[in-house]
């Protein structure tokens, strides 16, 4: 992603900039650049492992980007250079930019941060904008005290990471898709309308699947340009990372395919069978046995991966073997572009919701809340961590708080890319993007268009997914998937009538799936191996005295959900004194 830090210009400057400086040697990265301006002063780094410029400065004048840009279909230098020749304050050109990235862009004497149009790529501030970076770890360096965020805290722990603008910190927030903020004597916000389609196509499907074949070869063709056959792909049984693989081979891409997973797997077996009938190689990668670790070895490995994933990594990997870090790194060796498949449920039921209205209220206690009171104390009030969601929702909406009547479908929708991918694929866009450039072509604005207008039953068991990777490459397509059929064949019986138990479960009974099924002891097991006491004790304390105020945490059998919870022990206790009640 490259990476930035800026700060204020005061007497406490000098201190917060050699704070931040180390702590972006910690991540990895190299040299900064550094920046002035007449309030801020900061620096930019590069991408770890090399790839297109993401700084570019003419005079006084400069653009630097965190992430990954595309701008008039160009990339790197090229790019750079037409935004910041083209750009005005507020930025609206959201038709010529793409990709997923936070900037801080000076022209004119004016100075402005804002993000890509869904805000994915996260970018940190403190509430009077004196810091604003790319890193969490380093926003907090500056900062004399802070305190745990209770929403925040609980939204990471049940669904991976806080959606909307919190963090798990009061005192931290991140910047939103609608804001674009001038940094001078004191902030200036502009509010940018981004509007996305409310009404459906009446179009035919094959219309349709013409329409996003050519929407998605063109997001791509920059990428291909800009970086040929140096890029990663990975191959699974599912569907959207094969589309992802499709959109390359069409544009003339061989790239570099992988996949993740045990021996015997099923992912990793139709992967395989694939690349064996198509004739590319594939690496095979079991992160599970990258190395066998003993307890002496552990502190190293996870505070390594504390730092490189800047406190807060989705996937549990922080406590894990050194598998998940040598992976991200692998992915960008050389300068390589990492493609990824994530947001291809834009073009899919994702909630499993039925095709009528309802309210943000009835969703969110559908999708989020994925909890027992078994494992929470006192502290959760789940009525308050609700209507905080709602609010959430209908702010991403660009909805008042106060709008709790029945949604259309179509604004349902909505809430895929503007709520879910955010938080969840937005993490993982700014921590596998400081490594390299990041492609994810189904988080594309105009990607997210057309799946917004497609009705919902070509969505439903991803009939109208698997009919554009049939026209885009029809070859892919024909093979076995783990659905139980092949994308270029009608989805089978079992496919349709899974989808179909989910949606006509009512929303209250959704509700209470995870209670249930934990109380039954279906969900979950007990935490061992690497996240057992003999290794855990070994990196932090585990009475767990940050988080026994928010959890029962000897009562969690949730594997996920106990190194969630210990993910935030270990930077509470990371922060330690300076974190009050």
């Amino acid at each position: 992603m490259g990476g930035f830090y800026f700060c204020r210009d005061d007497e406490g400057a000098d201190a917060r900039l050699a704070k931040a400086r180390a702590q972006f040697v910690r991540h990895g990265f190299g040299a900064p650049v550094e920046i002035a301006t007449p309030n801020y002063r900061g620096f930019h780094v590069p991408y770890i492992h090399g790839g297109p410029a993401t700084f570019h400065r003419d005079g006084d004048d400069f653009v630097a980007v965190a992430g990954t840009l595309t701008y008039r279909d160009r990339t790197g230098t090229e790019a750079l250079a037409a935004l910041l020749a083209d750009f005005t304050v507020p930025f609206t050109d959201w038709d010529r930019i793409g990709g997923q990235f936070a900037l801080v862009v000076r022209k004119g004497g004016r100075t402005l941060a804002l993000t890509d149009f869904f805000g994915a790529f996260q970018l940190f501030r403190t509430a009077d904008f004196d810091i604003v970076s790319t890193s969490l770890l380093a926003t907090v360096a500056g900062l004399d005290r802070v305190s745990l965020d209770a929403q925040g805290v609980y939204e990471f722990a049940f669904n991976v990471f806080p959606t909307g603008d919190d963090t798990v910190l009061q005192e931290v927030r991140r910047l939103g898709p609608h804001e674009q903020v001038e940094l001078g004597p004191e902030p200036r916000y502009h509010r940018v309308p981004k509007p996305l389609p409310e009404t459906l196509s009446d179009a035919p499907l094959d219309a349709l699947v013409a329409d996003g074949a050519a929407r998605l070869r063109a997001v791509v063709a920059p990428f291909a340009r800009g970086w040929g056959d140096a890029m990663q792909c990975p191959l699974s049984g599912g569907l959207d990372s094969r589309l992802a693989l499709a959109l390359l081979r069409d544009a003339g891409v061989r790239p570099h395919v992988y996949v993740y997973g045990p021996p015997g797997d099923e992912d990793v077996e139709i992967a395989r069978a694939i690349a064996s009938a198509e004739g590319f190689p594939l690496e095979h990668f079991d992160k599970s046995r990258f190395r066998s670790v003993s307890p002496d070895d552990y502190p190293a490995i996870v505070e390594r991966n504390f730092h490189e994933t800047d406190a807060l990594v989705t996937d549990g990997g922080m406590f894990d073997n050194g598998g998940n870090a040598a992976a991200r790194h692998a992915r960008h060796a050389g300068g390589a572009l990492a493609v990824s498949g994530g947001c291809g449920e834009v073009f899919r039921n994702f909630f499993y919701l039925p095709d009528r209205p309802l309210r943000a209220r009835d969703i969110v206690a559908a999708f989020y809340a994925r909890y027992t009171r078994l494992d929470l104390t006192d502290a959760f009030d789940e009525e308050r961590f609700l209507r905080r969601l709602e609010a959430k929702a209908l702010e991403a909406l660009d909805m008042s708080p106060d709008e709790r009547g029945p949604l259309p479908r179509p604004l349902i929708e909505q809430l895929y890319p503007r709520m879910r991918c955010r938080a969840f694929f937005g993490r993982e866009i700014s921590l596998v993007g400081r490594h390299g450039g990041y492609l994810m072509p189904f988080l594309a604005t105009s990607s997210v268009a057309l799946g917004l207008r497609l009705p919902m039953a070509v969505k439903d068991a991803g009939r109208f997914e698997a009919r554009l990777l049939a026209a885009i490459d029809p070859s892919l397509a024909r093979h076995a998937s783990a659905y139980g059929h092949s994308f270029d064949r009608p989805p089978s019986l079992g496919h349709r009538f899974g989808e179909w138990t989910t949606r006509i479960r009512p929303v209250p009974l959704r509700r209470r799936s995870y209670d249930v099924q934990r109380r039954l002891g279906l969900a979950g097991e007990k935490p061992g191996g690497l996240m057992g006491p003999d290794y855990l004790r070994r990196v932090l304390d585990i009475d767990f005295p940050f988080m026994r105020r928010f959890f029962r945490v000897d009562a969690i059998a949730d594997t996920g959900l106990y190194r969630r919870v210990a993910t935030l022990e270990y930077l509470a206790q990371h922060i330690g004194t300076k974190i009050i009640a």
